[in-house]
């Protein structure tokens, strides 16, 4: 099977931060592709760095030695064709559903009457049809996140960033939206980087799980998920499935900070 064209392209990099107590070295000699359309989960314990490596993949942080490229081109600076989701669905409580949905249309002028019909349709696609005139606060925690998903969809993006999207929802609702992502993606093939703390989130959702050590993060093995799509919740009690789970848990277990 011929290997997608490659959308994401990390070469050498290193994050040092500059403190009143010295140096900290936050990322050092990360190296990884992502395939146009390819699903990569990045697992590792707290403060590895996972974040600021999604922060630097957005534009958002400078690197201080490597590269990044997206479609070969440099990202060295926040571009209109990434998308980022964050833990915290950060929507305007001033804003509609639809008018938080298409916020990166009026941003950047691409023509609202011409992006409406899509927004509707992402609504629906993540079952919120009907919602488009209701505000942030009349939604529940779990449909401000779709919400917040949508948004990053709207102007098909290059590459979708997530950090820890469903982190801070409760275990039912998360595994909900493990589905409802799994099946957006599907539909749609965005090229993702996903940040959690959780393997079998990781394991569920991706192509591929990248496995960090604790700072300075270095990526230490790659796993790729050979589980056939789409991927119903009761696959994680598959065999298969528990021993991918296994050999990523073994890299933590005497660390601690990561969710099983």
């Amino acid at each position: 099977m011929a290997q997608p064209a490659e959308a994401i392209a990390v070469r050498g990099l290193r994050k040092e931060y500059g403190t009143p107590r010295g140096t900290v070295l936050a990322l050092d000699d990360i190296d990884f592709t992502v395939g146009e359309g390819e699903f990569v989960a990045i697992v590792g314990p707290s403060g590895c760095g996972k974040s600021t490596l999604l922060k630097i993949l957005a534009g958002l942080l400078p690197t201080t030695r490597g590269e990044v490229r997206l479609r070969n081109a440099p990202i060295d600076g926040p571009r209109r064709d990434i998308g980022v989701v964050f833990q915290s669905p950060v929507l305007f409580p001033w804003r509609t559903v639809l008018d938080n949905v298409l916020l990166p249309i009026d941003v950047q002028r691409l023509g609202r009457e011409k992006n409406r019909s899509r927004a509707l349709d992402l609504l629906a696609l993540v079952g919120l049809s009907g919602f488009e005139r209701r505000y942030p606060w009349e939604l529940s925690g779990g449909m401000q996140q779709r919400v917040a998903i949508t948004r990053s969809l709207i102007h098909n993006p290059a590459m979708l960033l997530m950090d820890e999207p469903f982190g801070a929802l409760d275990a039912m609702t998360r595994e909900g939206l493990n589905v409802e992502l799994q099946r957006i993606w599907l539909a749609h093939r965005e090229t993702v980087v996903f940040i959690t703390h959780s393997i079998a989130e990781a394991v569920f959702l991706a192509d591929r799980v990248l496995i960090m050590t604790p700072r300075p993060g270095r990526i230490t093995e790659e796993l790729p998920v050979p589980i056939p799509r789409p991927r119903p919740l009761d696959v994680m009690g598959a065999p298969e499935f528990g021993e991918i789970v296994r050999r990523i848990r073994a890299h933590f277990r005497s660390r601690g900070g990561i969710e099983g």
